[in-house]
């Protein structure tokens, strides 16, 4: 997914949960900085950092893994 689409998706969730970027940050063990970036489509979060915020917003990660296309 790309940083900007998964950061929109972050930060709509979060919405929807009523929880401000702070109390998601410290949630989910990260810097304020860090999520900030994240929601802004300014950073690729690694996938330990992704199952963090995916626990604390109650979301699934999946991962996809395809066929080379040649």
């Amino acid at each position: 997914m790309h940083p900007e689409k998964l950061g929109k998706t972050i930060k709509n969730r979060r919405e929807i949960l009523a929880i401000t970027q702070r109390d998601l940050a410290e949630l989910s063990g990260m810097g304020l900085r860090t999520l900030k970036a994240i929601e802004n489509g300014k950073s690729n979060p690694t996938l330990e950092t992704l199952n963090k915020l995916m626990d604390v917003l109650g979301m699934e990660l999946s991962i996809d893994v395809r066929k080379p296309k040649f």
